[in-house]
């Protein structure tokens, strides 16, 4: 006959190997989401532009902001990270990334948003780049599930022009 300890080891074994096939499987059936967010960003205002005393340009927006992303949250999906970036090149970097307005989606209810805001960091470039700068405003998010991998994609949306004197 098998001690006590011998039998606590067989059946905690057991049920942390099905704990382990059921997280792979939670992980492996989020592949077959196929997820169409959509989002619309429009700047409504330049609320000023100006060259700092040491140089650098930065910009103050009013951003429309309005997004579906309930196609990214399935059964398996914790949250989701999204943020919005600000994309440009320089001569001296071939793709620059300012981060503008970021927020955490907690549920599937919440992934339906429209906001008026104000960019929540400078939109600032080191160096005088930003005069009648064309650039894309990009809609980042990152999927993180309660099992499995992280996903990330975003969505770019091109067309945007900065003025070409200080405001």
């Amino acid at each position: 006959m098998h001690s006590f300890g011998y039998r606590a080891n067989a059946v905690l074994t057991f049920a942390v190997t099905i704990l382990a096939v059921i997280c792979t499987i939670a992980s492996i059936s989020d592949n077959f989401n196929s997820a169409t967010p959509t989002a619309e960003v429009q700047v409504s205002n330049i609320n000023w532009f100006q060259k700092q005393p040491n140089g650098d340009d930065v910009v103050g927006l009013t951003l429309n902001i309005s997004a579906n992303l309930q196609s990214l949250f399935t059964w398996n999906t914790k949250q989701v990270f999204v943020f919005l970036a600000a994309e440009y090149e320089t001569p001296q970097n071939s793709l620059n990334q300012v981060s503008l307005w970021d927020g955490i989606i907690p549920a599937k209810e919440h992934a339906k948003f429209v906001i008026q805001t104000t960019n929540k960091y400078h939109f600032t470039d080191q160096g005088s780049n930003l005069r009648g700068k064309e650039f894309n405003l990009t809609l980042h998010w990152h999927v993180m599930p309660k099992t499995g991998k992280m996903s990330a994609n975003r969505i770019v949306m091109t067309g945007y022009r900065l003025p070409d004197k200080y405001r």
